[in-house]
């Protein structure tokens, strides 16, 4: 708990405008990920083919579309951050993963690899001073 803390201290006092202008693009980003995956489920069940024998294959492609949608949305208006970033991180890694299982289209993969260290980042460096996790801190 200490070093999210002093975490928060070092972005808060290093935040710029750019980069929350990224956080928000990437929830802006995953939200219509989300909303793609919610209209054309036949393209999710078509990605998902490598892994549809696998146990809990139909449990994943229910997880996939609501968290990138609910995500999508608290990544972009910086709230809860992190713990939305931790529900996409299994989706990444799933997202590169199956590019080597199944067919690979690198375009997928370059997109998923991007994603995945944009996620890493904020993970890391939090949700920023143009936040709500930063503007309801400040109301206390």
């Amino acid at each position: 708990m200490k070093t999210i803390k002093t975490l928060n201290k070092w972005a808060n006092a290093h935040t710029y405008l750019p980069l929350d202008l990224v956080r928000v693009a990437l929830g802006v980003f995953l939200f219509i990920k989300g909303i793609n995956f919610m209209g054309n489920s036949e393209m999710l069940m078509e990605l998902f083919k490598p892994i549809q024998n696998m146990a809990g294959g139909m449990l994943v492609i229910h997880y996939v579309a609501p968290a990138h949608f609910i995500g999508g949305i608290l990544i972009a208006t910086g709230l809860l951050t992190r713990w939305a970033i931790l529900a996409q991180l299994p989706i990444l890694i799933g997202a590169i993963i199956i590019n080597f299982v199944g067919d690979m289209n690198s375009n997928n993969l370059i997109l998923a690899l991007i994603t995945l260290l944009a996620c890493l980042f904020f993970l890391l460096y939090g949700s920023g001073k143009n936040s709500l996790d930063y503007y309801f801190k400040m109301q206390q």
